[in-house]
């Protein structure tokens, strides 16, 4: 009995030099808890000033159907994504997006399914689950690539802007996006459209990159070795996180 006591406190005090573990959490799961709670601060900073930078424009009150770009008025998210790949002139509100949340939300779920084979020590199912959460994650980082290049390319047409050039209004026509000009509306659609989505989208780039790891560990039998698949739950804490700020993304950004 007093044998095993020891063993005990030597195991603790290697994994927090002393005392015992608060809330029988593990030194890496709580250091991957303050990292989302701070990355949730940074997130909540950027949806905030979206949302009052978007307030600032007055929002177009017309008709749908006669929606006009301008730089006086926030545009319409389903007026502007509202395409599909390889379907060229084809309006489709938001599909595309939603198949991009889809995939996401997917993805979220065969990370659960990897943690909890985790947990039963089934290296062949963490592997198969950890593939299709990679899988998926990918798929999504391709679909925002093809959404940006869209967004950046513009319509075939363009938009038509009066601005004052020498002291004379002069109409000008923008194609597409970036960072000085936007077809779509107020240059700062744009800018926030870029930062926002891209700042996300290098979180989602780096889980995959985790996700790749953890499935060449698990194939090699690393975790196996240690006894344990508790990195599996660490990296699926980002995975879930990640896939909670694009519900947030989603909402703000193209339903507000």
């Amino acid at each position: 009995m007093e044998a095993t006591a020891n063993a005990t406190a030597t195991l603790e005090s290697n994994l927090w030099g002393g005392g015992v573990e608060p809330m029988k959490a593990s030194y890496g799961k709580l250091m991957m808890w303050f990292f989302l709670i701070s990355d949730t601060f940074t997130f909540s900073a950027l949806l905030v000033t979206y949302g009052m930078i978007r307030f600032s424009f007055p929002g177009y009150d017309g008709p749908t159907a006669d929606f006009v770009s301008s730089p006086l008025y926030w545009p319409i998210p389903e007026k502007i994504f509202d395409a599909l790949p390889l379907l060229h002139g084809v309006t489709a509100p938001l599909i595309f997006v939603g198949i991009m949340t889809f995939i996401l939300i997917f993805s979220s779920v065969t990370m659960v399914l990897a943690v909890e084979a985790g947990h039963r020590m089934d290296k062949a199912d963490v592997e198969k689950y950890m593939l299709w959460t990679i899988l998926g994650g990918a798929a999504f980082l391709g679909c925002q690539a093809w959404e940006w290049t869209h967004f950046i390319h513009g319509t075939d047409e363009g938009s038509v802007f009066k601005q004052i050039v020498d002291g004379k209004w002069v109409e000008k026509t923008i194609f597409g996006a970036n960072l000085t000009e936007n077809q779509y509306g107020p240059a700062a659609f744009a800018d926030l459209f870029f930062f926002i989505t891209g700042f996300h989208g290098t979180h989602v780039f780096s889980g995959v990159i985790l996700n790749i790891l953890i499935f060449f560990r698990s194939s090699t039998g690393f975790y196996d070795r240690r006894g344990s698949y508790e990195m599996v739950e660490k990296v699926g804490l980002y995975w879930h996180f990640v896939d909670l700020v694009w519900v947030f993304v989603f909402t703000f950004f193209y339903l507000v």
